[in-house]
Order: structure tokens, then sequence, then C-alpha cells
């Protein structure tokens, strides 16, 4: 990423977020070697599938009894379909909480089990503060230690809209020393 850093409409809120956290990201996998857990977006995928599974059931059961006979059938894959969805909005509110990276690393000698860094951030509507948490969750001890960081969007982009790669790297290194350096 280093190499060819994104360029971005600088106007475009989700895309300098996008390519922030892409940025942070690429910084804890090849800074620090830890390897990337796809868990939190596994288990929305599973939940979404599980809604499109419903859909593609009364699609199916409806073509093979066609209506009045598959009310029954259609009405109850509806309310499922719609339970799914909240199940979803409850899972990446109160779950996955912006949480765009989780990252292992891994014990050396494969017996304890491995820390968990979490990166999440916010960039709301208008606004050009970017809002970066990292949170280590021990192995050993389960005990976590978390820093966030206030970052003005401005910083990390030159006039065209690429994306100042070293500034995201130095940010993104001080706040990982701040986490590992705080007391439990």
């Amino acid at each position: 990423m280093e190499e060819n850093p994104p360029k971005v409409n600088k106007w475009d809120g989700n895309a300098l977020k996008n390519a922030l956290d892409d940025a942070v990201k690429d910084v804890l996998l090849t800074q620090f070697s830890y390897v990337e857990s796809h868990k939190l977006l596994d288990g929305r995928l599973i939940i979404s599938s599980v809604a499109v599974g419903f859909s593609i059931f009364a699609l199916v059961w409806d073509w093979l009894y066609p209506f009045p006979q598959s009310r029954t059938v259609m009405c109850v894959c509806v309310v499922s379909y719609f339970v799914m969805m909240g199940v979803l909005t409850w899972y990446t509110t109160c779950l996955e909480r912006g949480i765009f990276c989780t990252a292992l690393n891994k014990d050396a000698a494969g017996i304890d089990p491995d820390d968990v860094w979490n990166a999440s951030s916010s960039l709301k509507r208008f606004d050009n503060k970017y809002h970066l948490r990292l949170n280590q969750r021990m192995g050993k001890s389960g005990k976590g230690k978390e820093a966030h960081t206030t970052l003005t969007v401005e910083n990390f982009f030159d006039e065209t809209g690429r994306l100042l790669y070293g500034a995201v790297a130095k940010e993104v290194l001080r706040l990982h020393s701040d986490v590992e350096n705080k007391k439990n």
C-alpha cells in the first residue's frame, strides 16, 4: 500500500474513512506481523446467509405451491427474514462496534492463547475528525487495554486526495505503543 497509496475524493467522507481504515489495517498486519482474524465478518455473513436462505426457501415454496397454498410458509419466511435483519443490526451495533480489523498476535510457542488486537474507527458525516481506537485483549489473562485518538483527516491526504501512508503509519505506531505501555 505504501508504494501505491489510494487516491480518493477528498469530499467523500466514506472514501476517506475507508482509505484510512485500510491503511491502519495494513500497518497492523505488516509492521507487527499479526495475523488477521475474520470471525466478526464471518458472523455477519452467516446471519445474512440465513436471512437470504429464508427468502430463497419462500421463493421456491411459492413456485412449487402457488399463492393461496403458500400463504403460511410465506408469512413465516417474511417474519423470519425481518427477525434475522434485526439480529444483524444488533450484531453490527453491539458486537462489531465499528471494528474493521481484528489481528492476532500469535504466541510463539503456540501454548498460550493469542493476544487479540481490534481496530475500530468512526468519521461522522460532514466532519473532518477521524476517531481511531486500538484495543488489545491479552490472551493469557483476558484483560484488555485500549487507547484512542482523534485525528484530523486533512493531515493524511495531499491536495490531490492521495493518502499519505507514512503519516498514518506514524500515528498507528504511536497509538500501538500507547496501548502496549499501559498498565492493566
